[in-house]
């Protein structure tokens, strides 16, 4: 990846409904050069998807909670179980004190609870540690210029 992947995916980040013609001056290329560039990094799976940003708190994921999971296995075979309820929107097994980190958005601190039933209820959890958000100051897409020059 070369300097101009690297403001392609800044510009895709910020607006990726915007035209080849458009992101395409904004780094120096042609159309049809950018639209190969974007081909090629979607072929090597640097672009994974592209979707739709959507309000939590719009759609009724007014609360949030990053729990952490217990175990007394081996948690790095349940990505099903974890994946198996909608409320978890991302799942990562971690080095520490716990096994798994879930972050969870429901709508009511009730919700939360019974996610958390239901997190307890899968094969070698052996408790869970929830924190919930009260605000969040920001988010930030994954930077293309983590790694630095190609």
């Amino acid at each position: 990846m070369d300097h101009i992947d690297r403001s392609l995916l800044s510009q895709l980040q910020l607006d990726a409904t915007q035209s080849y013609a458009a992101l395409g001056q904004t780094v120096g290329l042609s159309a049809g050069a950018t639209h190969e560039r974007v081909r090629k990094l979607r072929e090597r799976g640097i672009i994974r998807r592209t979707a739709v940003e959507v309000d939590p708190a719009a759609v009724g994921g007014n609360v949030l909670a990053y729990v952490m999971v217990d175990s007394t296995l081996w948690m790095g075979d349940s990505a099903d179980s974890f994946a198996a309820l909608p409320e978890i929107v991302e799942a990562h097994v971690i080095a520490g004190s716990a096994a798994v980190l879930v972050k969870v958005r429901t709508a009511t601190t009730e919700q939360l609870q019974d996610v958390l039933r239901r997190i307890y209820a899968i094969e070698g959890v052996s408790g869970t540690q929830a924190t919930v958000v009260l605000e969040t100051f920001f988010e930030r897409p994954v930077s293309p210029r983590i790694a630095g020059p190609a």
